[in-house]
């Protein structure tokens, strides 16, 4: 039997809506120019969010396995719009930079692929429908 994962909405007023997702709390708003009073992130964006954290626990799990030891991951996304609407996201380029000591490179490269290619199932799913990129810096400690 398939695995199903639910995410209850409420509507706070305004533009902002809370979701519970596995007892954890999400306020998502617009921004004031938008029309809303920016209390929380723009549901669009929690995209970006989505794939940064997906693909960094893996990859981080996937480092910790072949035992490599680093001290920082940061990752970034860009995300890039679309002219009409609805306005998407056609673009997405991740940035991978991982800080410490003699990091191999080599290591590093094949836990991203990993996670890119058979574990991160948020990448899975936007690599179906638009271009998704990445890179890696490394940063000596």
């Amino acid at each position: 039997m398939s695995e199903k994962h639910l995410v209850t909405t409420q509507w706070k007023g305004n533009l902002t809506f809370q979701s519970e997702i596995d007892g954890h709390k999400l306020i998502m708003d617009a921004p004031e120019e938008g029309g809303g009073k920016d209390l929380g992130p723009s549901p669009k964006k929690l995209l970006l969010t989505a794939i940064a954290g997906c693909s960094g626990m893996d990859v981080v799990l996937i480092l910790k396995k072949m035992r490599v030891d680093f001290d920082k991951l940061d990752i970034e996304v860009e995300g890039e719009l679309g002219e009409e609407h609805p306005k998407y996201y056609e673009k997405m380029h991740v940035i991978y930079t991982i800080t410490g000591k003699n990091v191999p490179l080599s290591k590093v490269e094949k836990a991203v692929k990993l996670s890119e290619e058979t574990f991160c199932g948020v990448g899975a799913l936007y690599r179906k429908a638009i271009d998704v990129t990445s890179e890696i810096v490394l940063v000596e400690s």
